[in-house]
């Protein structure tokens, strides 16, 4: 991963954090912040709270990385079949970020509504009764596997990355970047609710996930043409 890769994955996320997962995470941010923190606890106490939740957040998102990483390195076993990755993450990237904008229906056909299973709710209810630090970070965790169309991107490039390590560090970057806008819901909720600043957010996010899409895209031609140029070298 080089250095533009980094500052792209950041400003994507911060971005999008703003706009979708407000909208998308935002109701969980309020749900615990009104019934498992108490308005008499110390600062201290509310601050980890809220850190120990979104921990429990990008512990899952880096588990997802190091999945899609991982099959990534599988794949790539040579200079063709990264290029061929490239190019189909790179359209699958392109597909999110029109989804996103509102241009296709992609993200409604591949998603699957995980907080409206038996086992979710059970759970969440559960946690969300408790007061016990700890139980943040697992509420964080159960938060991370909610479908969402910036974590499909994220573990998208994740896959690109042909690497369970660097998919990984895709998705630590990913969550460290969402954790200023939700953080800070509680004492911001009127500003990022308004629907007209959180849509322009979005369609920023979206509109770039499109431009980073057509990149991947790019490298991977870019790869393809390489190895094919090294086959007719080697067949001359």
């Amino acid at each position: 991963m080089d250095s533009i890769n980094i500052i792209s994955i950041i400003t994507i996320a911060f971005l999008g954090s703003l706009g979708h997962c407000v909208g998308m995470c935002g109701g969980i941010v309020i749900a615990y912040t009104s019934t498992k923190i108490d308005d008499q606890w110390s600062k201290t106490k509310q601050t980890i709270s809220h850190i120990f939740y979104s921990f429990g957040r990008i512990v899952t998102y880096m588990f997802i990385g190091a999945i899609f990483g991982y099959f990534g390195e599988v794949v790539t076993i040579s200079k063709t079949a990264n290029g061929i990755l490239l190019l189909l993450t790179g359209i699958l990237m392109v597909l999110v970020g029109l989804s996103l904008i509102g241009k296709l229906k992609f993200l409604a056909l591949i998603e699957h509504s995980v907080s409206k299973s038996a086992w979710y709710q059970v759970t969440f209810k559960r946690l969300i009764k408790s007061n016990s630090v700890g139980s943040f970070f697992t509420l964080g965790l159960l938060n991370g596997l909610l479908p969402c169309g910036f974590v499909y991107f994220f573990a998208i490039t994740a896959i690109s990355t042909g690497s369970a390590i660097s998919g990984m560090l895709v998705m630590l970057i990913f969550g460290l970047s969402t954790i200023p806008a939700l953080f800070s819901l509680g004492f911001f909720v009127g500003i990022f609710k308004q629907s007209a600043l959180r849509n322009l957010m979005i369609k920023l996010a979206a509109i770039l996930v499109v431009f980073y899409g057509i990149s991947v895209i790019y490298y991977g031609y870019e790869h393809i043409s390489y190895a094919n140029k090294i086959k007719t070298e080697k067949v001359s």
